[in-house]
């Protein structure tokens, strides 16, 4: 897969060309899918914010509100009970999945649990697009501050890339630099303080980051 993970979304013209740059496209003729799992999973999250998640409102309109050709809903929490062969074949004709964040453990389960995680390595073309522990779902760990979901074994998470990332750098006054030091010392590998106007952008392994903003790498 192709990915861009952010803490915000697509919030500055650099992360829109880095995304156009991955789909091959413009975004207005790309279609996309955008998977809300997330958010069931921490308490912050609800209904409420799911459906501004999928209506585009601030502050998802990052993220779904892109002008995309077409969005469509696929809730992981609903795919065991789904003939694969359908919902394999939405995943397959989108040229982006768009997650949303929420609690990435939660997100990690039912990744696991819905058979999703087994088919992204054959998505060689897809884009995903993180915000927040949608984008952390991919790292190693995420660190036990950022565990909120109480079925959670541990703060491991899928470990497609070989670093973490700690989000929201400045926008929550527990989200400090100071505190993103504490975060990585416990984490003990490369790892990424983003805030809302910066991205990873990964292709094969090598990581771009797409900046407007503040960020740091661990270790320096």
């Amino acid at each position: 897969m192709k990915l861009l993970l952010t803490s915000g979304g697509v919030t500055n013209p650099g992360i829109r060309e880095a995304l156009v740059d991955l789909l091959g496209k413009p975004v207005e003729q790309a279609h996309a899918l955008c998977i809300p799992t997330a958010q069931w999973g921490h308490p912050m999250c609800g209904p409420a914010s799911a459906r501004g998640f999928v209506a585009a409102e601030p502050p998802s309109a990052s993220l779904t509100g892109l002008g995309w050709a077409s969005l469509g809903l696929l809730e992981l929490t609903a795919l065991p009970t789904v003939d694969r062969d359908r919902w394999v074949a939405w995943v397959r004709a989108a040229d982006a999945l768009l997650v949303d964040g929420g609690d990435a453990t939660y997100l990690h389960h039912w990744l696991r649990a819905s058979g999703l995680a087994d088919l992204l390595p054959e998505l060689t073309d897809t884009v995903w697009v993180g915000v927040s522990a949608g984008s952390m779902v991919l790292t190693p760990r995420i660190g036990q501050l950022f565990v909120e979901w109480s079925g959670a074994p541990d703060d491991r998470t899928l470990g497609l890339v070989d670093f973490s990332v700690f989000p929201h750098l400045d926008l929550f006054p527990t989200n400090t630099m100071a505190a993103a030091e504490q975060w990585a010392a416990d984490i003990g590998g490369p790892a990424y303080a983003i805030d809302e106007q910066t991205a990873l952008r990964v292709v094969d392994g090598r990581v771009d980051v797409v900046s407007e903003g503040r960020r740091r790498r661990f270790p320096d």
